[in-house]
């Protein structure tokens, strides 16, 4: 067995060498055909061809050439991302050179998801394992035929979510809240313009992060407050961009006990947080030219002696009265805090806050959309844009004051849940009132843009797709690369 190796996407209306002795149409031609090109992805592997290499050829599926724009860089993805996982299932091979010339970017997102699996298992070695004193060096390595920096580009994208995988795989036992800032530190290190606080359970109370604490109370694990700040724009004092992430490392549901099927499921909980510190670590790799904050409440939601219990009632940090009505919708309680103090503490201009927050919107929308709400059409039109491009895509959910009885009709201000009904749409509204700056006087512009994603539904694959395994999905961090990028 060789220990290099091609991936060629292949056009089946396409001539000629794509790679050093490689012409795929030669190739392609010398194995059964059928009476039209086969779906994208299908893969023929040829051995010793050209000499000592081996040569994955991956279909493009039919009239790749007269597909547009993002609908063309996912068919790429799809025919990179399958040609990865027939390569990595062999011995022996290590170098793998790519023919990345019908997008640089889009080929190595692909090459370096499907790579990924996660596994604790012991032999062979895992990388993952957190006893590990050195790392261990990647299974496959690749590079494109033609150096570029949209492949070196699209390989920080990569490498982003692939963290916000492992952050969210790792078992609960294996990332507390503790654990989860030194895995963050530890992952920053060295980089330019990028400066992390780590606050504590005091710090909060006296920030009166009431709703937060709430939360806090039936865990023996220190809670944590982190924030990320990275300034890349030119004037260190421009007005930032926030990311707001939920960081529940484990969700029993509190008092209000989880069923106890599929509960380990809940060490992805923390999903917001560790898909907004994997972006801000990207972002801050590409050096790109914005002010950007990044805030994560983190703690455990656990039924022990000094839990919350439902029916309590506890005043926020901008002192609305919160009825907690059942303790297992807990992401709102963290957020609220969080967005208060991230929008009145550093006024940024935009505030997009990722939660794994509803079962509602898994009914909604499954695993293929991120559900978002915003109280700005621009800046939902960025999002969906960005989301297009990285295939890691939107869907607008209504954020309407009609749904408002749902959860007004208690004796606080707000109750933590409204009902089965809309269920993902009062979570968005229950959050709204602590996003400060929404607000427009007649004629002027709000002073912050604010968006909600729901990725409940999205944070985990239950089926395999070319590029990515069963498991943690590490979603929406390409888009939210992407959308900074664009900004």
């Amino acid at each position: 067995m060789s220990s290099s190796a091609y991936i060629v996407p292949f056009d089946h209306q396409s001539t000629g060498e794509l790679a050093p002795g490689v012409n795929p149409a030669q190739l392609w031609a010398a194995t059964p055909q059928g009476e039209k090109p086969p779906p994208v992805g299908t893969v023929r592997t040829f051995y010793n061809t050209p000499p000592s290499k081996v040569t994955a050829v991956s279909s493009l599926g039919e009239k790749f050439a007269n597909k547009k724009g993002d609908a063309k860089r996912e068919l790429l993805r799809k025919s990179v991302g399958s040609a990865v996982k027939e390569l990595k299932a062999l011995d022996g091979l290590k170098d793998v050179a790519i023919d990345a010339s019908i997008d640089p970017h889009a080929a190595a997102v692909a090459a370096h998801l499907a790579l990924y699996k996660f596994t604790l298992k012991t032999t062979p070695p895992s990388p993952f394992n957190p006893n590990l004193k050195e790392p261990l060096p990647e299974k496959l390595n690749f590079s494109p035929l033609q150096a570029s920096k949209e492949w070196d580009r699209g390989v920080v994208y990569a490498k982003a979510q692939n963290f916000a995988r492992t952050l969210m795989e790792l078992p609960a036992n294996l990332m507390t809240p503790t654990i989860f800032t030194e895995r963050v530190k530890e992952q920053f290190a060295g980089l330019k313009n990028v400066e992390i606080i780590v606050r504590d359970e005091a710090w909060a109370a006296e920030k009166n992060m009431n709703t937060f604490l709430s939360v806090t109370h039936g865990t023996s694990e220190p809670a944590k407050f982190m924030e990320i700040h990275y300034k890349g724009a030119p004037s260190k004092d421009a007005q930032p961009l926030a990311f707001v992430g939920k960081g529940i490392t484990f969700d029993s549901g509190g008092i209000s006990l989880k069923p106890g099927a599929g509960m380990k499921l809940m060490r992805g909980d923390m999903g917001g947080a560790a898909t907004v510190v994997s972006a801000a670590w990207a972002i801050a790799q590409l050096q790109l030219p914005v002010n950007l904050v990044v805030t994560t409440p983190l703690t455990e939601n656990m039924p022990g002696p000094s839990a919350t219990k439902p029916g309590d009632i506890v005043y926020a940090m901008n002192g609305k009265s919160v009825e907690v009505d059942n303790t297992d919708a807990e992401g709102r309680l963290i957020l609220s805090d969080a967005i208060y103090y991230t929008s009145t503490e550093y006024k940024p201009h935009t505030l997009v806050d990722v939660a794994t927050l509803t079962g509602a919107v898994v009914v909604a929308l499954g695993e293929v959309f991120s559900g978002v709400f915003s109280t700005s059409d621009a800046l939902w039109e960025q999002l969906r844009v960005a989301g297009e491009t990285e295939y890691d895509r939107f869907w607008r959910m209504p954020l309407e004051e009609d749904y408002g009885p749902q959860i007004h009709s208690s004796n606080a201000d707000l109750q933590n849940t409204g009902g089965k009904d809309a269920g993902s749409c009062t979570a968005a509204l229950f959050l709204k009132p602590f996003a400060a700056g929404i607000e427009a006087e007649e004629g002027q512009e709000p002073a912050m843009k604010w968006a909600h994603i729901d990725i409940a539904g999205s944070m985990e694959a239950t089926r395999p797709t070319p590029y990515l395994e069963k498991g943690m999905t590490g979603r929406p961090v390409r888009a939210l690369i992407e959308f900074v990028r664009n900004l």
